[in-house]
């Protein structure tokens, strides 16, 4: 299959549309990340996106919509404390989980009685669903498993020949993927923390909760209720480990990791979130906030693979509201190799 690179004008977009209205598959930009989209009425489309991904077919895709209408079709209704939220955060780098409308395919959600639909800020993102005539079906435009892409590039890197097209819209401006908040229940819960922070919801709706698996993953038999609940995610080629701690703490203890493994003839990684050096590390600035480490994290682990890194090992230290969507990214990456200091 040959992709194609579209650009942003009206004519690009419209293409795109048409490529969505055919039942084909078009990789877009979002304020999050890169959405790699399908008609999400049309269960064949969808399962196309399984497909080009390499993606399990018990996790649910999230459904994107151009105008805050589109959620009456989408849903089955929504309780008060769901509107507040939807008043709160959409258009805006947020998900919301609600009970499904019959329209949409149980293609889409995994056989699940519930759908995630997301309302993005990024204007390219919002013209694209607005032409393509119908929401649009799109988890990240990246294969099963590896950092999400915030580049075209990145996609390019991914997902070339194995879709229809990429709508290269620049970089993405927040760089983890939208929080996700199940209201489909009594209790918000929030199953996925991202641009959006759970201080910000809980101003909202007092009583939400967070999911105990946002640093955790669930186990075998288990069945996600959101994307990157269940499998391996965001992960390089390049071992990963996450020191959290202290910053002193950090520095000292990933010295001697690095030492150690340059002795054994690897190549060592440190993304780091301070002013410390690390001689014979490559070393990749993270940001100094939570939220700056957040923008470029999955960037800085897809630079680790081109750069032919062996090991990575990610500084950690607890900053801002930002911390907990670092921390589930981080120990998704690292397989839950997180060393305490």
């Amino acid at each position: 299959m040959d992709t194609k690179i579209l650009d942003t004008d009206e004519n690009s977009i419209k293409e795109a549309g048409k490529i969505i209205a055919g039942g084909g598959l078009v990789a877009f930009p979002t304020e999050t990340v890169y959405g790699l989209g399908a008609d999400a009425f049309d269960s064949d489309a969808a399962a196309k996106i399984y497909e080009a991904k390499g993606r399990p077919s018990d996790n649910p895709l999230i459904v994107h919509i151009s105008d805050k209408s589109q959620i009456d079709e989408l849903s089955a209704g929504y309780s008060e404390k769901a509107k507040k939220l939807i008043d709160a955060f959409m258009p805006g780098p947020f998900t919301i989980i609600l009970k499904k409308s019959e329209r949409v395919p149980d293609g889409v959600t995994a056989c699940m009685d519930t759908v995630g639909i997301r309302f993005p800020e990024n204007e390219t993102a919002r013209r694209f669903i607005a032409a393509s005539g119908v929401p649009v079906a799109a988890p990240s435009a990246n294969i099963s498993g590896k950092p999400s892409p915030t580049t075209a590039r990145d996609v390019m890197d991914d997902m070339m020949g194995r879709i229809d097209a990429i709508i290269d819209g620049g970089s993405c401006s927040v760089g983890v993927e939208s929080t996700i908040v199940d209201a489909s229940g009594d209790t918000p819960v929030v199953l996925r923390p991202g641009g959006i922070t759970y201080d910000e919801i809980c101003a909202v709706v007092p009583d939400a909760v967070i999911d105990p698996h946002i640093l955790e993953s669930l186990k075998d038999g288990e069945k996600p209720k959101c994307p990157g609940m269940k499998y391996k995610h965001y992960a390089p080629e390049a071992e990963v480990y996450v020191v959290e701690g202290n910053m002193a703490d950090v520095k000292k203890k990933i010295t001697e990791l690095v030492n150690e493994n340059e002795k054994a003839g690897k190549i060592c990684g440190v993304l780091t979130m301070s002013e410390n050096a690390y001689d014979g590390a490559v070393i990749l600035q993270g940001g100094m906030t939570n939220k700056e480490y957040a923008k470029g994290l999955f960037a800085n682990l897809r630079e680790f693979d081109r750069l032919k890194v062996d090991i990575v090992y990610a500084e950690f230290e607890e900053r801002d509201g930002y911390g907990l969507a670092v921390k589930n990214r981080l120990y998704k990456s690292a397989g839950q190799r997180v060393i305490y200091v």
